[in-house]
């Protein structure tokens, strides 16, 4: 890979710019995060991402053809659903591409390390860079809703499939409930921004200058999340751009009303705060409200009310 080197800091003036241009939004936003991005979000290559990775997969897709030959992660970031999902045993051999220079190079450094047979690219979800039916499978991870034209990118992913081809999007934002976890995470961010102010909680507060970086970040966040999603629209988008076999499911309702306020409370406060104890407690919640999620609130709750969504189709 021969693309220039990711500026790590954007300027007020890039930042500025960035919100008339999503796609530079994008740029600058995910450059920004690549080197601390696993950490912010808990991302690991171990065996807890390696089942979330394979459920998720299996949930919306099945594993009846298991394992897939070949396969690229469409804005791949640090490379999180991919390499997992090659430790699963679900692809053998994959592509990451993302329009981030920044999260190509993490993602590549990753596989390196967990030595898996991974190549890179950065792309234009609108405009891949591979040719007609290079792939079984196209998988993506939070992705379609930092995508300007969601259709072009549907067609595009059919276009790099072969024939029969599989594509699996997920973690992708419900319009409900994106609007339910921005408002949890706000409220966590401002309480605990506030709270460590008090003198006996002084150590639990992030220098300012790191919360200001953050405050940016976040600037730069809510120019780049474009959509979110009505499961049954993407369903629509998915079969209008030439789909077929499209199904969509949700999942986290529970989680998400937890998740949220907790993944917000670890990026506020010091690393060093966040004990093991405290790492396998909010681990071990997160099983049991997904479990919940799975075993009774699916059956109850309209697919609407859940915070991600998951789509799958294929190429005729």
């Amino acid at each position: 890979m021969t693309d220039p080197a990711p500026n790590p800091h954007a300027s007020a003036a890039q930042v500025e710019a960035a919100y008339h241009d999503p796609k530079l939004a994008n740029v600058l936003y995910h450059d920004w995060e690549a080197g601390t991005y696993d950490e912010k979000w808990s991302i690991s290559y171990d065996e807890r991402c390696v089942a979330y990775a394979t459920d998720v997969f299996d949930a919306v897709a099945g594993a009846a053809e298991q394992p897939y030959p070949t396969a690229m992660e469409l804005g791949s970031g640090t490379g999180f659903f991919l390499l997992n999902l090659m430790q699963g045993g679900v692809i053998k051999k994959g592509s990451v591409t993302d329009l981030s220079p920044g999260m190509v190079r993490v993602a590549l450094r990753n596989a390196a390390r967990l030595g898996l047979d991974v190549d890179g690219r950065v792309a234009d979800a609108e405009r891949i860079p591979y040719p007609d039916n290079s792939f079984d499978l196209v998988v993506g991870h939070a992705v379609l809703h930092h995508i300007p034209d969601v259709r072009a990118a549907f067609a595009e992913v059919l276009r790099v499939l072969k024939p029969g081809g599989r594509f699996v999007f997920a973690g992708e934002p419900t319009r409900i409930g994106d609007w339910y976890a921005r408002r949890l995470g706000r409220i966590t961010w401002w309480l605990a921004t506030n709270v460590t102010r008090l003198p006996a909680l002084s150590s639990w507060r992030r220098p300012q200058p790191e919360l200001d970086s953050s405050s940016r970040a976040a600037a730069l966040e809510a120019v780049v999340d474009l959509h979110t999603f009505d499961p049954a629209e993407l369903e629509r988008t998915a079969r209008s751009a030439g789909a077929i076999g499209v199904r969509a499911v949700t999942e986290e309702f529970a989680a998400a009303l937890a998740g949220w306020p907790i993944r917000t409370l670890e990026a506020a406060v010091p690393q060093e705060k966040l004990t093991l104890r405290w790492r396998l407690f909010a681990y071990h919640l997160w099983l049991r409200l997904s479990a919940l999620d799975k075993k009774v609130l699916s059956r109850v709750l309209p697919r609407e009310l859940f915070y991600n969504v998951m789509i799958t189709g294929r190429k005729r």
